[in-house]
């Protein structure tokens, strides 16, 4: 059985290449594969914590997480489609019609 401090580890390895990758990368897919990961390693966080204090709290919050990020998905990708029919591109950086 691998003790509950690797699983923490992991997921701080996997929220800061998330971050990283929010951060300095410009392509909005790439973007949103970051925040996934990111909530991903949220999630096995959750998943550890309730495994080592045999609570199943930790799972529903995992559920609704990936609820949301679903939610995030669809909606995420949708916009991003709208732009990319306005705009021809998905670098973050030329979507400059959202300003007043």
């Amino acid at each position: 059985m691998v003790p509950t401090p690797y699983y923490l580890l992991l997921a701080a390895v996997l929220f800061a290449i998330g971050a990283g990758g929010v951060m300095l990368r410009r392509n909005t897919l790439v973007i949103l594969m970051c925040v996934e990961l990111m909530m991903n390693a949220v999630n096995l966080t959750f998943v550890a914590f309730s495994h080592e204090l045999n609570d199943m709290t930790g799972q529903v919050f995992v559920f609704m997480i990936m609820t949301v990020a679903a939610v995030e998905a669809a909606i995420g990708l949708a916009i991003l489609v709208e732009l990319y029919r306005l705009t021809r591109s998905v670098n973050i950086d030329e979507f400059n019609s959202l300003k007043g």
